[in-house]
């Protein structure tokens, strides 16, 4: 069977291509680990379980399979490549899915892997795949690192560790997969028994998502997540890292930190922390001082690089890499404030569907060209490369929870762990300043009505505040925000307003400053408690424009769009509001109203026509004049 690496000789992490782009590094995560890794992305053996029966026939023990597809892609996409018509094309309540293929031991490259070595054993990552995942390695249940039989999400990556007693010269690898259109589980905007294809509600897209790899790891070592907050007025960092320990002892968190992008020889920064740690895993939080600090920020985005490393008490050391820049963002009174300086958002609503980390590269850049400082990912699963392009190239980011289509203790459960697990793997990145628990009460729709929705809301929203102090967080984006007596359980009060008619659209604005709860957006924009708006909490119109898209009206003709966004934009920078998002970047699915082409990254209007300006036409840069 072909693979990436025909002779599976391990070849050694490396960084992703910079904007020049020499290389792109292959793994969809965002630490780097420089380690050795092989890929085992390429054919496949694919079979549908149309009855799901694999389970009760011991699939996993050995299986005729008569079709091969290709790792990764979605099961909707290998359905329809099939060679045989099993009647499945389109699924519509439930859908089993299993893949399998053999690969040799990997034997060790030119990189550091030795995977005979005492201190390396090989780890086995998938970088996304579900929504319910069970692996077996040679017939045998393999459980993540976190201890799953079955891997529950779809949008975060997870790994098994491989003992060298599970292995043989040649190993059969077993994946089951399966998925529902449960509207109780995190769905974004795939379609599910509530919400039906069609218009904003796209078709399912779920299954072997992202890459899967084998690489090296140390038995004793640090997890690839760190979360990073700043204390810039005092140059501090505050890191949290997890280690996992399998021989316990005694060891030592060594960081370092260099420029970015400089001869890593000598760091501008370092420290060593004395640990006692058992087997298992376990969260630590350090701080480290970064003399002089330059801070981060879209028109200077500063960056670090840390090297991590535990070190045990024979002196061996294990590392991991990433970059991190220092930043703060606020929200005070009638404006956000990035590193204490006024910001407008001048924003723009992605969502990428199923494009690769190229196509999603030429659309970010594109997104800089049209003016915007701001990018709102728009509830879905993405490579978390993105994260990485955004620190480098210096744009913000505003990340959303796939929502659950249905309000119910099951939905609220789920919704939870998937902020979780996402979280966990993005607490690195200064770009990331915006968090939204839910868009449009999608999953919450009894938020006005059921006191033990808005609780748990509240519940996350202060979570958040507390655990992740680097974030702004919206309870639920676009209207419904919660007011628990009095106070505004949001950092910002945002509104979703659709109108083709600039008459119109004026109208709304002025309501929406004055301080109007209703008639303003499509529901209420503040429910529970009475909530008395001031000029005290930032305004960001988060969805606005579409035009193109027929259910909103609006103009098709690009320079017709073009003349009336310049027109929606202006009145909106006449007006006290903190920040706007145009809907959308790219066309997608029904949705024919981007601004960018989805294959080119071409613009289809001029360039900067998001970006603020002044009643003179000069451009500022996102920067906020009152």
């Amino acid at each position: 069977m072909d693979a990436n690496h025909p002779n599976y000789g391990l070849t050694n992490t490396r960084e992703e291509a910079n904007a020049d782009g020499n290389f792109i590094n292959p793994l969809p995560r965002a630490v780097i680990r420089q380690n050795d890794f092989v890929l085992l992305d390429g054919e496949w053996n694919f079979a549908i379980d149309t009855d799901d029966r694999g389970l009760q026939e011991t699939w996993y023990l050995g299986h005729k399979y008569t079709e091969v597809t290709s790792w990764p892609g979605s099961i909707e996409q290998h359905l329809a490549q099939a060679k045989t018509d099993q009647g499945i094309k389109r699924w519509q309540d439930k859908v089993v899915a299993w893949y399998e293929r053999e690969f040799p031991v990997p034997t060790a490259g030119n990189g550091n892997g030795d995977t005979a070595s005492h201190h390396k054993m090989l780890q086995l990552t998938f970088g996304a795949c579900g929504y319910e995942t069970r692996v077996w390695l040679n017939g045998i249940p393999l459980r993540t690192v976190e201890g799953e039989e079955v891997h529950v999400g779809e949008y975060t990556s997870f790994s098994f560790e491989l003992n060298s007693e599970m292995l043989r010269p040649v190993n059969r690898l077993t994946v089951r997969i399966a998925d529902t259109m449960d509207a109780d589980i995190p769905r974004g905007k795939q379609e599910s028994h509530v919400y039906k294809r069609g218009g904003i509600w796209y078709q399912t897209y779920t299954g072997a998502v992202r890459s899967i790899w084998l690489e090296t790891v140390e038995r004793n070592r640090l997890r690839s997540r760190v979360g990073v907050v700043s204390i810039v007025e005092d140059n501090m960092v505050r890191f949290n890292l997890t280690t996992r320990i399998h021989d316990p002892g005694s060891y030592t968190l060594r960081l370092k930190v260099y420029e970015y992008n400089q001869d890593r020889e000598v760091p501008i920064a370092e420290d060593n922390y004395p640990l006692k740690l058992e087997a298992g895993q376990k969260a630590q939080r350090v701080v480290l001082e970064i003399p002089g600090a330059k801070l981060w920020s879209p028109e200077e985005p500063n960056l670090y690089h840390l090297v991590a490393e535990l070190v045990d008490a024979e002196g061996y050391a294990a590392a991991i890499e990433t970059h991190f820049g220092l930043r703060k963002i606020e929200a005070r009174g009638c404006c956000v404030y990035l590193n204490s300086n006024a910001v407008y958002l001048d924003g723009i609503l992605y969502q990428p569907g199923t494009a690769t980390y190229e196509e999603i590269e030429k659309h970010m850049y594109a997104m800089k060209r049209l003016g915007c400082n701001l990018v709102r990912i728009h509830i879905a699963g993405i490579d978390p490369r993105i994260y990485n392009l955004a620190d480098k190239m210096g744009m913000l980011l505003w990340v959303e929870v796939p929502s659950p289509h249905r309000s119910s203790a099951k939905s609220r459960a789920a919704h939870r762990d998937e902020l979780m697990r996402m979280l966990a793997l993005i607490g690195t990145h200064p770009s990331v300043v915006i968090w939204s628990l839910y868009n449009e009460d999608w999953g919450a729709q009894d938020i006005a009505t059921n006191p033990e929705t808005r609780q748990y809301i509240m519940d996350m929203y202060h979570y958040m505040h507390i655990a992740q102090p680097q974030f702004l967080v919206v309870d639920n984006d676009g209207w419904q925000h919660i007011s628990f007596e009095g106070r505004l359980k949001s950092d910002l009060l945002t509104a979703h307003l659709y109108t083709p008619e600039l008459g119109r659209w004026k109208e709304l604005l002025n309501q929406l400053v004055s301080g109007q709860n209703e008639g303003v957006a499509a529901f209420p924009l503040v429910v529970g408690d009475p909530f008395f708006y001031r000029r005290h909490v930032p305004l960001v119109v988060s969805e606005w424009g579409g035009f193109g898209f027929a259910d909103y009206g609006g103009p098709s003709d690009n320079d017709d769009r073009a003349d009336k966004i310049r027109q929606f934009k202006e009145e909106m920078r006449k007006r006290q509001i903190a920040g706007d998002v145009y809907t959308q970047a790219t066309d997608i699915e029904d949705e024919r109203n981007g601004l960018i082409d989805v294959s080119t990254g071409n613009l289809k209007v001029p360039d900067n026509l998001l970006r603020f300006r002044d009643w003179s036409g000069k451009e500022e840069s996102g920067s906020l004049l009152l």
